[in-house]
């Protein structure tokens, strides 16, 4: 999942939807209220009547308790531990260079739209915790550098924003559903560490990145981040 749009040109995919809904046939809009939001009341006639109820509140986003998680423990540590991170983005969207470049090297991590990555931004990762920075769907996938997160989660705005290519119309300010993190460039690599290294080498079998490869923020073992450190120092 893209961090950030290095413009603000309409992605391909979202002209190509444009398109086909432009052309489509526009079909009257039905107008109903869903039964579960229906009460019932007796009029003067003694006639059942019905009216709209007030809407459910919406509750904020939850998650199962973490130590009963996969990944318990990813989130517990001890003050002072570091946990390591990977991040995914296309380099045509934004790349390493463009963080590189980006205003103190800095940029929010948003458009997350993935429950078990959001957990990770809003529950697991914390100021001073490194990532590796990989350019997904490239010619090759690679991890490319090394960011440092330096604002833990926090709301992510764009899924308000109804002109974002990544709003989500259900998402509520009060009790917001998605959030993000800020990171800062350190380095790039001394060389890309290609993903069809990483899948080659017998140290990295259990690497989240190849385990559940769908999700765009995964961890990384304190073992792991140093066996790829040392794979990009070796010709």
């Amino acid at each position: 999942m893209p961090a950030k749009k290095a413009t603000t040109t309409t992605s391909a995919p979202a002209r190509q939807v444009a398109a086909k809904q432009a052309a489509a046939p526009k079909r009257a809009a039905k107008t109903s209220v869903p039964k579960q939001a229906i009460s019932t009341q007796t009029n003067a006639k003694g006639r059942a009547a019905t009216e709209p109820a007030e809407p459910a509140v919406k509750k904020a986003p939850q998650s199962m308790p973490y130590e009963q998680g996969k990944w318990a423990h990813v989130f517990s540590r001890q003050p002072g531990d570091r946990r390591y991170w990977l991040i995914k983005s296309e380099p045509d969207v934004f790349s390493f260079t463009d963080l590189q470049r980006a205003s103190k090297s800095t940029t929010s991590w948003d458009s997350v739209r993935n429950t078990g990555a959001r957990n990770f931004l809003r529950d697991g990762m914390k100021t001073g915790d490194l990532a590796f920075y990989y350019h997904s769907n490239a010619e090759p996938s690679a991890i490319v550098g090394i960011c440092e997160v330096v604002r833990e989660g926090y709301p992510d705005h764009t899924a308000l924003d109804a002109t974002h290519d990544y709003y989500d119309p259900a998402s509520v300010a009060a009790t917001p559903t998605w959030f993000m993190v800020d990171v800062k460039a350190v380095d790039a690599l001394p060389r890309a560490v290609t993903l069809p290294e990483i899948k080659a080498s017998a140290e990295l079998q259990e690497m989240a990145l190849l385990k559940v490869s769908r999700l765009s923020v995964v961890p990384v073992t304190a073992d792991e981040w140093e066996i790829v450190l040392r794979m990009s120092r070796q010709g």
